[in-house]
């Protein structure tokens, strides 16, 4: 099925890729722990121009996979909208960050892990591979970034 809309090109999809991530608030993150049980939840994020901020809880199993691994996958949209980023993932606390990074994450998403009792440490996601597409007529040239390079 087809919405009758033109595929867009991959400048016009890297565009409303990066609209997604300036406007959006959460996002599905895809991890795996060592033996590889996976483990999905959706999180609140920023993202700066170049990086995804989040944060969640350090004994969690999103938090435990991240810390370990490293490696991370997110997504974005419906089925019909889908934005795909593969990256990895650095742990930092919160005296890592820059100033004003916080502030702007919590304004962004609406959650200041720093008023929670328990350790909630950052994440920074570097995404590493990017795809988009609408519907099948777009499946062709999905990948926007590839090795964390914009190919458009």
């Amino acid at each position: 099925m087809t919405t009758g809309v033109p595929p867009r090109s991959r400048e016009q999809r890297r565009k409303d890729t990066l609209a997604r991530f300036e406007t959006d608030i959460d996002v599905w993150v895809a991890t795996a722990d060592a033996e590889g049980a996976p483990c999905l939840v959706p999180l609140s994020f920023r993202w700066d121009g170049e990086t995804f901020l989040m944060s969640t809880g350090r004994t969690l199993p999103t938090g435990r996979n991240l810390a370990a691994g490293g490696r991370v996958r997110l997504a974005f949209g419906g089925t019909r909208d889908v934005v795909l980023v593969e990256g990895a993932a650095t742990l930092l606390e919160a005296a890592d960050l820059e100033p004003g990074e916080i502030e702007a994450f919590a304004a962004h998403s609406g959650f200041d892990p720093s008023a929670l009792k328990s350790p909630y440490p950052y994440f920074r996601i570097v995404p590493e591979w990017i795809q988009a597409w609408r519907e099948a007529d777009e499946i062709a040239g999905r990948d926007l970034m590839k090795a964390g390079r914009w190919l458009v």
